[in-house]
């Protein structure tokens, strides 16, 4: 909608929420305004009719499923039989004002996507929260009703805008957990609603891979619980991490375990989960961003590329080829052409690295190591197979460190 004034005579917008589960609602127009009111309408479960010559292929993808209803023509007097809501999203302004016509006879309330003045209904800028909704009006202005908007979700996601309000006391309230993966460590790189999680807590178990600067914004009454598992160093048993999450729980607080990466990649997050499932705490699962994928890429390093690799594969190498816990098939990895990326593995890498040209990985085969991945100290060094430990050696990598093996490495030295 353009930004142009409306007349103050007008009257005010009046802010409703619309319930429009199982409703009609038509949709005239497919290009990329339609798609993305129809992106909200399906949101609210509305029984969506589009009616377009031609619908962007986004929205096309929805008609096979059932998800929407394309009417392939123009429109036509009577479409908007039966609707609760219309829409008039063409680029044509004389079909526009055709279709709110025919919405002002029906009563149907009608949004104009091309003339705020000659609208029934105005769309707000919204934005969600969990069962929270945000819609901002702009007073004729999007751009300004956009800005507000984010403003408030983005205070809402990393807690400075605090949502405590609806809360039942703590005594009267059913705990729960939340396991969260924030990413490989950059706290921009954790998911919208892991940050929510993490924001609304009231306790949170982090180790020392997960976004630190995110507990330092959290309020003084959030506890903070140190579950961290150095390297073969000080570590929090997994059973008191399982027995923490179930206590605080069960003592009617909202608890959010905090890790690094994926909590089901390498995380332990599914004995944590069966422990919480086993007391009785309801659970969620927030995936992150995993850093096998997302430290070769931070360091321009794909870890597929067409018509060079067509599969990869995550290894743990938290113990080295030989040893009596190791489950890793290393003469199968060994055989492979793709891609090989290694998390925890840099006291073992000489012992790995010797293990996959044992069975068949060429010596001169391009490696490259990741240390302190997103973070402001990362930093990247190449070297081959062969010659990997003694790199590590030289320029004294410590974890935490990712290692790639495969001929992508080398596309990132052309960068």
């Amino acid at each position: 909608m353009n930004a142009t004034p409306v007349d103050p005579g007008s009257g005010v917008v009046y802010p409703v929420g619309l319930r429009l589960l199982d409703r009609r609602v038509v949709v005239v127009g497919g290009g990329q305004v339609a798609h993305r009111r129809v992106a909200g309408l399906l949101e609210a479960r509305a029984r969506v009719t589009v009616v377009s010559p031609a619908v962007t292929p986004a929205l096309e993808a929805l008609v096979a499923p059932g998800s929407l209803t394309w009417v392939r023509r123009g429109w036509r007097p009577g479409d908007l039989d039966g609707a609760w809501y219309a829409v008039a999203a063409t680029d044509d302004p004389a079909v526009n004002a055709a279709v709110a016509e025919e919405a002002e006879r029906l009563r149907v309330f009608c949004a104009r996507a091309d003339d705020r003045s000659a609208s029934s209904v105005w769309t707000p800028a919204v934005g969600r929260q969990g069962d929270l909704v945000i819609g901002v009006h702009g007073g004729g202005d999007p751009q300004r009703a956009v800005g507000v908007r984010d403003a408030v979700v983005a205070g809402l996601s990393d807690g400075s805008i605090r949502d405590r309000a609806a809360r039942e006391p703590e005594g009267g309230r059913a705990g729960s957990v939340v396991l969260v993966g924030g990413g490989p460590g950059d706290p921009g790189l954790i998911t919208v609603r892991g940050q929510q999680a993490v924001a609304q807590a009231d306790v949170v178990l982090a180790d020392h891979l997960a976004p630190q600067s995110l507990l330092a914004s959290l309020p003084p009454e959030v506890e903070v619980i140190d579950a961290s598992k150095l390297p073969r160093g000080r570590s929090m048993a997994q059973e008191q991490i399982n027995a923490l999450l179930v206590e605080h729980a069960l003592a009617g607080r909202r608890v959010v375990r905090l890790k690094g990466g994926d909590p089901f990649v390498f995380g332990r997050g599914m004995e944590e989960l069966e422990a919480c499932v086993a007391a009785g705490v309801p659970v969620e699962v927030v995936p992150g961003v995993t850093s096998a994928i997302a430290v070769p890429a931070l360091a321009g390093i794909p870890v597929t590329h067409r018509g060079l690799t067509h599969e990869f594969v995550v290894v743990s190498g938290h113990v080295p080829p030989g040893h009596p816990q190791s489950l890793v098939d290393w003469a199968a990895l060994g055989r492979l052409r793709g891609t090989v990326v290694v998390l925890m593995g840099v006291d073992t890498a000489g012992a790995i690295a010797a293990a996959l040209i044992e069975h068949g990985r060429a010596p001169d085969t391009p490696v490259a190591v990741v240390a302190d991945g997103s973070t402001a100290t990362q930093r990247a060094v190449r070297t081959t197979l062969a010659g990997l430990a003694g790199t590590l050696a030289d320029e004294g990598i410590r974890p935490p460190a990712v290692w790639v093996v495969g001929e992508v490495v080398a596309l990132g030295t052309r960068l």
